[in-house]
C-alpha cells in the first residue's frame, strides 16, 4: 500500500472512532435528521484529504492535519473538550500520578536562552551536577540555544532509564561542560511549599494540580506546621488548574464534617444521573481558613473554594476564580492518543454551576479574558442564578467562584520584567563567585531547604549599589540607575529571592516573594473573620 494512503486509511479510522463516539451518544434521530452521519463526515473528510494529497505544493504533515482537525471540531461542542497527541496523552496521566521520566530541574526561558533555575534533589540532574544558573546550549548533539523551555522540556523528558547528552554553560568556566545523563523518576508534587508566616499563619501551596497523592501531602504539610505553632491555615489555590475529582472531595473533607455534600455532578438526564458526592470521614481540622483563588484556578480548585465558601467554613480572599464547570472524560484513541470529552457539570453544594459562559464561540476570548471588575477590558458579568446559603448569604452560579474579599496580585509591567531579568543575570554571576568584593556569595550546590529565615539573605545598600550599576551598564537590560530607583523594593525583594534560590531551593525563594503577596497579606488580614465562620460553624455542628 503507497505510505500516503496508508497514513489516509489511519486518518478515516481514528476520525470513524471519534465520530462513532460522538454520534453515538447523541439521541436518536439528531444525526439523521440533519442529513450528517458519521458515514458523510468520513466521507467527505477522505476527499478532502485526498485533494490535499494529490494537489497541494508542499510537504503535507498528515499527523498535524488530523490533530488539529479533530481538536477543532471538538471545540465547536465547548471550550474543554479536547485532542491529544501521544505526548500530551502520555503527560496526562504522568501528571496524575505525581511524577514523570526526566532529568529534573525546573527552568525557565531569559533573552538569550533557557536556564536552569533549580534542580530537584536526589534526581539524576542532582546526582550529575546541575546548577542553578547553567544555560542549555545543546541536547542529544542538537542546537539548543534558541530553544523555548517548552522544547527543552521536551527533548529531556523520556522513558525511564534512558540517557540524554546535555551541553551546558556554566558561568565562570571558559568552556561548556557535556553531561551524560539517565532519566529516572521525578516528583510531581502537588504542594510545592509550606512554611510559618506571621500571627501563627501556616502557608499550604497547592498550586500544582489535584493528583494521585494531594490529600497524602496536604495531611503531611498540615501536621508539620502544626508542629511549628501553626493557629491559622492559608491554603492556596492561586494558580491551580485542578486535576482528580476525588482529590478534591478529600482535600474539602479535611474541613468539613462527614456527609455533607462537597459537589454535585448533573449529566445528560438519558444517559447520567445527578450524583451528589459527599465529604469522607477524614478527620476535620479545627483551623480557621483562608483560600486563595485568582483567575488560573480552576475545576477542582473551584470545588473545593466553592464547598467551602457555600458552608461558610472558611473566607475566599482573592480575585474570581477561572469558571470551569464541565466535567470531562478520557477516551483513549488508537495508535496512543486520546481525547476528553464533557459529559457533565459541577455545581456547588447549594446548587451553584461553576461554569462561566462560553456562548460567544471564541476559544481565544474564553481563555484570555477574565470577567469582572478586575480585568482591564471587562466584559459584563451574566446575571447567573442567585443561590442563598444557610447563613443568610446570597451567590451566584455561572460566573465561576467569586472572593469574599477581593485583593489583586503583585502588579506587573515591562519595566519589572526587564528588572527581573537584570536580577537574575546578577545574581548568576553573584553566586558563580564573579562580582568582585562579594565573593563569599559563591555557591557551589543547593542545600534544598524549603524556607527562608527572616534574617537570611538581606540585600544590604551596598551590593543593592552594585546591583544597580551593573544592571544599569549592560544595555541588554534597557535599564537605567533611574528607572531601577523607581522599583528599589520591588528589586530588592527580587534579588533576595533569586539568592534564595540559587542556595537552598525553588521553594525558598517562592517564600521570599509571598511575604510581600498583596493576596497573602490580605489573607492574613482576614483570619480574625476567618475565627468567626469556624466557630460559627462548629456551634452549628453542636446544635
Amino acid at each position: 500500500m503507497n505510505k500516503k494512503f496508508a497514513i489516509l486509511a489511519l486518518i478515516v479510522v481514528v476520525l470513524g472512532a471519534v465520530l462513532g463516539g460522538l454520534f453515538g451518544r447523541l439521541p436518536i434521530g439528531t444525526a439523521a435528521d440533519t442529513g450528517v452521519t458519521p458515514e458523510k463526515i468520513t466521507g467527505d473528510y477522505r476527499e478532502a484529504v485526498e485533494v490535499v494529497n494529490a494537489n497541494y505544493i508542499g510537504k503535507v504533515e498528515y499527523e498535524k492535519l488530523l490533530d488539529s482537525s479533530i481538536q477543532s471540531m471538538l471545540w465547536t461542542l465547548d471550550p474543554h473538550s479536547s485532542f491529544f497527541t501521544r505526548d500530551e496523552f502520555r503527560k496526562l496521566y504522568e501528571e496524575q500520578a505525581s511524577q514523570f521520566y526526566g532529568i529534573g530541574v525546573s527552568i525557565l526561558q531569559h533573552r538569550d536562552g533557557v536556564y536552569v533555575q533549580s534542580i530537584i534533589p536526589e534526581t539524576p540532574a542532582d546526582k550529575a551536577g546541575l546548577r542553578y544558573g547553567d544555560r542549555f546550549v545543546e541536547i542529544d548533539g542538537k542546537d539548543a540555544k534558541e530553544w523555548s523551555s517548552s522544547e527543552v522540556s521536551k527533548n529531556v523528558r523520556g522513558e525511564k532509564g534512558t540517557s540524554v547528552n546535555v551541553k551546558i554553560q556554566r558561568a565562570g568556566v571558559e568552556k561548556p561542560l557535556d553531561f551524560n545523563i539517565v532519566r529516572g523518576g521525578v516528583p510531581l508534587p502537588s504542594i510545592r511549599n509550606y512554611f510559618m508566616l506571621p500571627n501563627g499563619v501556616g502557608y499550604i501551596g497547592l498550586t500544582g494540580g489535584f493528583q494521585e497523592t494531594t490529600a497524602e501531602e496536604l495531611d503531611m504539610a498540615i501536621a508539620a506546621l502544626k508542629k511549628q505553632g501553626m493557629k491559622n491555615l492559608l491554603l492556596d489555590l492561586r494558580g491551580n488548574p485542578g486535576g482528580l475529582l476525588p482529590q478534591a472531595i478529600e482535600v474539602v473533607s479535611r474541613f468539613v464534617p462527614q456527609g455533607q455534600t462537597v459537589v454535585s455532578v448533573k449529566g445528560r438526564a438519558r444517559y447520567a444521573r445527578t450524583q451528589e458526592l459527599r465529604s469522607t470521614s477524614a478527620e476535620m481540622q479545627k483551623l480557621p481558613l483562608v483560600i486563595l483563588i485568582n483567575g488560573g484556578s480552576a475545576a477542582a480548585s473551584e470545588i473545593v473554594a466553592g464547598a467551602i465558601q457555600d458552608y461558610g467554613r472558611g473566607l475566599i480572599v482573592g480575585t474570581d476564580s477561572f469558571g470551569k464547570g464541565l466535567v470531562q472524560r478520557v477516551f483513549p484513541l488508537p495508535y496512543g492518543t486520546g481525547l476528553t470529552l464533557t459529559t457533565a457539570r459541577y455545581y456547588t453544594p447549594f446548587g451553584r454551576s461553576l461554569q462561566k459562559d462560553y456562548s460567544s464561540g471564541s476559544i481565544y476570548d474564553y481563555y484570555t479574558h477574565q470577567s469582572g471588575e478586575d480585568a482591564a477590558d471587562a466584559k459584563p458579568k451574566p446575571a447567573g442564578s442567585p443561590v442563598t446559603t444557610a447563613d443568610g448569604r446570597t451567590l451566584y452560579g455561572g460566573r465561576g467562584i467569586e472572593p469574599d474579599l477581593k485583593a489583586t496580585g503583585l502588579a506587573s509591567s515591562p519595566l519589572r520584567f526587564r528588572i527581573n531579568e537584570a536580577v537574575f543575570y546578577f545574581v548568576r554571576q553573584l553566586v558563580a563567585g564573579r562580582v568582585q568584593g562579594f565573593e563569599n556569595y559563591k555557591a557551589d550546590k543547593q542545600s534544598f531547604s524549603m524556607s527562608v529565615q527572616p534574617n537570611e539573605f538581606q540585600i544590604s545598600d551596598k551590593l543593592f549599589e552594585t546591583f544597580r550599576q551593573a544592571a544599569a551598564a549592560d544595555k541588554e537590560n534597557g535599564l537605567s540607575a533611574e528607572n531601577i530607583n523607581s522599583q528599589v523594593d520591588f528589586a530588592k525583594a527580587r534579588l533576595r529571592e533569586q539568592i534564595a534560590t540559587a542556595n537552598y531551593s525553588n521553594e525558598a525563594g517562592i517564600q521570599v516573594l509571598l511575604e510581600n503577596d498583596p493576596q497573602v497579606l490580605k489573607g492574613i488580614e482576614a483570619m480574625p473573620e476567618a475565627r468567626k465562620f469556624l466557630e460559627k460553624n462548629l456551634a452549628n455542628k453542636r446544635n
